[in-house]
């Protein structure tokens, strides 16, 4: 399996920050992400970096010229060209560079009144967050496909028991999209380079 980190911005570190308290169990993520990337699946090492409302602002400013907050940001990896063989044999031919699917932001802050707000404990909305953005960086995006990317969520919130998926809850009570047969696996669409989240 290839590794997945999740990173906690010093500024969100602190427990009196967004309230997050006992709620908030990072060792209780890193088995979900895990099995989350094998569900999609998601080819390559993934980065979580949890982080505050200042910052996923600044992120969503400069890569999708959006100047607010928002609850997960996916920035897939751009496609590499392959490189032509050499007759030169490698200095080390051991050496490989691991693949890289791209890396997560989530905002504790907005995780945490989400978390309020639906009812549920915070690590269970990291959850659902984290669910999202590695879809994202499957190559599934929403805001462009025909509802692949809502019934897959819908799927993978049922096999994670979770309570909602993030699509349907900002459909606010409008028929979630039924693109696929209930029990398909949507095709995946490639979007390499775009940066994608929730507005």
């Amino acid at each position: 399996m290839l590794p997945a980190m999740i990173t906690v911005d010093p500024e969100a570190n602190s427990r009196k920050h967004a309230g997050l308290g006992a709620e908030f169990d990072l060792p209780a993520l890193r088995p979900f992400l895990h099995r989350a990337r094998r569900a999609i699946p998601v080819d390559g090492n993934v980065s979580v970096l949890l982080t505050t409302d200042a910052e996923i602002k600044r992120l969503n400013q400069i890569f999708r010229g959006i100047r607010k907050t928002t609850d997960v940001l996916s920035f897939p990896a751009l496609a590499v060209p392959t490189q032509k063989p050499t007759s030169r044999p490698q200095a080390n031919p051991r050496v490989r560079v691991p693949a890289v699917a791209g890396d997560l932001a989530i905002s504790l802050d907005t995780a945490a009144r989400q978390a309020t707000q639906f009812g549920h404990p915070l690590l269970v909305e990291l959850k659902i967050l984290m669910l999202h953005g590695l879809l994202h960086l499957a190559g599934y995006d929403h805001e462009t496909d025909a509802g692949e990317m809502a019934t897959r969520e819908e799927q993978l919130r049922h096999r994670f028991r979770l309570p909602s998926a993030l699509i349907a809850r900002s459909l606010n009570g409008k028929s979630l999209p039924r693109a696929i047969a209930p029990g398909k696996i949507a095709p995946r669409k490639k979007t390499a380079g775009k940066r994608t989240g929730r507005p």
